[in-house]
């Protein structure tokens, strides 16, 4: 089946297309209250933030939340995810809120930053839960196509949220407490989407106990722990996970060092290097556009491995040979094949995830998921705090992460044969209508 005939079939799917109108939504709003924070905390003229301040930020958002990622995959497999859905975008429309009243009462960073966490803490919620819902509307046949559709079409909501976020700080005279309040509008649009799903739909399916809080912490212990072991019996999820791992390492670390070249390198105007990091992000955005069109062809004649296998080699080759000269024009043209690279590997790592684990743990391992993306991107970000100037400009950092993908080709390589011998969950009668 061609892809352009699988997307109609899927777009014609009632609940798969009210799923991504959800993610959609709430992903644009992502990418909205992320320009905001940008704004605010990098490209703010009052602030001359350092690759080791970025470093920090990126740390206190991102780092903490990583604890939620386990409770987050636990209660996923308990709570009913339309649910999450609602609620979760409800609470961040609310603390989006919060977070332009400090930016107008000009707190201190800290309480900043605690009030951004709140937001990004639920989204962990929110984003596993709609990886983890997926199934229950696309059957197997599909999922690789909808895993292309569906995270990629997000990516690009994030990206159009960006856009939509710089739009709306230059009529409101750089106001970011307007972008974060145009975020929290999003956010509720996205709850209440949700509500047209039906409530049991996305599952899981359980026995319709209730998960009580004084049992929530021996119960996230425990399920961690089988999550785990479950993810152990099955090698070729695992191995997808830590190579997909590495690649997120790799992109973290090039995403400091395009941050710094648009704020010190490339301008010394404020609101022009936010600009060019927008224009920067566009570019990978149109990388994710093309890995969601060729990943369903590619993987259907390389392999899932084969595929991440032809996207890390191809990194390994074009990032260093453009990267290190470090001229605007180059860099965009890296950030398009990162953005292929990283997508397109995603893409195929969900599918491999999602068709080798049991509905039963999909939540609590697409959490654990979460938190190696989280802690691969802030640890890209200390290594390249230590290692990038104050201009951005690292031929380290540029060859170190070439090796990196080099690595990751030549690991997968050796089990590129593998991926056909997965044990895929059982079909329900509700993934297609």
């Amino acid at each position: 089946m061609s892809v352009a005939r699988a997307l109609r079939l899927l777009l014609r799917l009632r609940n798969f297309r009210r799923l991504l109108t959800v993610r959609l939504l709430s992903q644009s709003a992502d990418g909205v209250y992320q320009v905001a924070l940008a704004a605010h905390v990098v490209f703010s003229p009052e602030k001359q933030a350092s690759a080791g301040a970025i470093a920090s930020a990126m740390a206190v958002l991102l780092l903490p939340y990583s604890l939620v990622g386990p409770f987050a995959g636990v209660l996923l497999d308990r709570w009913p995810r339309r649910q999450i859905f609602l609620h979760g975008n409800l609470l961040r429309a609310v603390l989006a809120c919060c977070t332009a009243l400090l930016i107008l009462a000009s707190v201190p960073d800290w309480l900043f930053y605690v009030s951004a966490l709140c937001v990004t803490a639920v989204n962990r919620f929110v984003l596993a839960g709609l990886s983890a819902a997926l199934p229950r509307v696309v059957d197997d046949e599909h999922l690789v196509v909808a895993n292309s559709l569906s995270p990629t079409a997000g990516t690009l909501a994030a990206t159009v949220g960006g856009g939509l976020a710089l739009g709306v700080r230059m009529v409101s005279g750089e106001s970011d407490a307007a972008v974060v309040l145009l975020g929290a509008l999003l956010y509720l649009l996205s709850a209440l989407v949700s509500l047209t799903l039906p409530r049991a739909l996305l599952g899981p399916d359980t026995n319709g106990s209730s998960l009580r809080l004084t049992a929530a912490l021996g119960v996230t212990a425990r399920g961690l722990a089988r999550g785990v072991q479950h993810l152990r019996a099955r090698p070729d999820a695992g191995r997808a996970l830590i190579g997909m791992t590495v690649l997120r390492f790799c992109y973290g670390a090039l995403t400091v060092m395009v941050l710094m070249l648009c704020r010190y390198y490339w301008t010394d105007e404020e609101s022009e290097g936010l600009a060019l990091l927008g224009l920067a992000l566009g570019f990978s955005a149109a990388g994710f556009f093309v890995a969601a069109v060729m990943t369903p062809w590619a993987v259907k004649r390389l392999g899932r491995y084969g595929w991440m296998v032809a996207c890390a080699a191809t990194a390994a080759v074009l990032e260093p040979v453009l990267g290190l000269t470090f001229g605007l024009i180059p860099m965009l043209i890296v950030a398009f094949v990162l953005g292929v690279v990283t997508q397109g590997s995603k893409i195929a790592t969900d599918t491999v995830v999602q068709t080798a684990v049991d509905d039963d743990f999909r939540g609590r391992i697409f959490s654990l998921y979460d938190v190696l993306f989280n802690v691969a991107f802030v640890a890209a970000a200390g290594v390249s705090a230590l290692v990038l100037p104050a201009d951005g400009r690292s031929p380290a950092v540029v060859i170190g992460v070439a090796l990196l993908y080099a690595a990751v080709a030549a690991t997968l390589f050796r089990h590129r044969g593998s991926t056909g011998g997965f044990s895929r969950p059982d079909r329900r009668p509700h993934a297609a209508e």
